[in-house]
């Protein structure tokens, strides 16, 4: 049987190894042990895990839940893409998201080397729909392929008002912070 896990107050040492621990390894809010320490505890003492930011989770069933019940203005942002590397250059934007009217290159997936304009941004799904991208059904009917926002890049963009401000929003972000770091 293993021993039971307990669970002790930070600014008690947790076993031998933690007592001439540096301070800051002993400000978890709550930290669990085991009552028998292990003997490899002794050779290397790791600090406690402490949790950087209450707010993010980093559970699988958390992440997918927030990822499947997302509201459309977050599908919105989650189905960006990135821009080719022309477009990069001149707006000074990496990604953004993806709207009816953009032509992409399929980068990824057997629709690999494709290009086409999108017809329609499929949030619920999380696909977009592209020209030219179809499969024929078996009465003959041919029905479009979804392709997702993860596979493809953008080489055209359509602008307008507020596409552009968006552009130059993004842009004036990139140059604060390149400016900052330089």
């Amino acid at each position: 049987l293993l021993p039971r896990p307990t669970t002790t107050r930070a600014l008690e040492p947790i076993h031998d190894t933690l007592k001439d621990a540096p301070i800051r390894w002993l400000f978890a809010t709550k930290v669990r042990s085991f009552a028998r320490p292990s003997p490899f505890d002794r050779l290397s003492p790791i600090p406690p895990i402490l949790m950087l930011h209450t707010g993010i989770s980093s559970s699988r069933s958390k992440s997918r839940k927030a990822h499947f019940s997302a509201p459309s203005s977050e599908r919105r942002v989650r189905m960006s893409a990135p821009l080719s590397k022309e477009l990069r250059e001149k707006y000074n934007v990496r990604s953004i998201p993806l709207r009816k009217g953009d032509e992409i290159s399929i980068v990824r997936g057997s629709n690999k080397g494709r290009d086409g304009k999108i017809t329609s941004v499929y949030r619920l799904k999380y696909v977009i729909h592209v020209e030219r991208v179809v499969r024929e059904k078996s009465n003959g009917q041919s029905v479009p392929l979804g392709i997702s926002a993860s596979n493809v890049v953008v080489t055209k963009l359509h602008l307008d008002k507020d596409r552009e401000q968006i552009l130059a929003r993004i842009a004036k972000g990139r140059e604060a912070v390149q400016s900052k770091s330089a």
